[in-house]
């Protein structure tokens, strides 16, 4: 499997530099990053919580996807949305404080208990929730 990268430039202090976060493997565009509009408003700019949660809701709806289908079942859609807070670390600093993931699906043929099951196994399963393991993740996993 392949890996990808990102490269951020950044110029300044902390609370008024500025940076921008480029999609090098992908060259799919390069986003203004800055301190100020990472802890407030966004103001038309990303920051690494939103990145990591469009990575997390993105692997999780794939890994579902896999799952079912190892069950032989795929869903009519799959819309994951994934919420990254940051908060003060007690140990100093900040902190990705959780992650909270909405999973909904249209899925003919299995229960809501049976899709809940579905949806755990998903997110235990799925490399980016594994790569946050020592994150708080909560999943609200339910048929649409």
């Amino acid at each position: 499997m392949p890996s990808r990268n990102a490269t951020t430039n950044w110029t300044g202090g902390l609370q008024e530099g500025k940076g921008a976060v480029a999609f090098d493997s992908s060259k799919a565009g390069t986003f203004d990053v800055s301190f100020p509009t990472r802890s407030g408003n966004p103001d038309g700019q990303t920051s690494p919580e939103e990145l990591i949660a469009a990575a997390h809701s993105s692997c999780l709806a794939m890994n579902l996807s896999g799952v079912l289908g190892s069950q032989q079942l795929e869903a009519e859609y799959i819309d994951v949305s994934a919420e990254a807070t940051l908060g003060a670390d007690a140990g100093g600093g900040f902190a990705i404080t959780g992650i909270a993931i909405t999973l909904r699906a249209k899925l003919d043929g299995v229960s809501a208990e049976q899709f809940a099951e579905l949806a755990a196994t998903a997110e235990k399963t799925c490399p980016v929730s594994k790569a946050l393991a020592g994150t708080r993740i909560t999943l609200d996993a339910a048929l649409a």
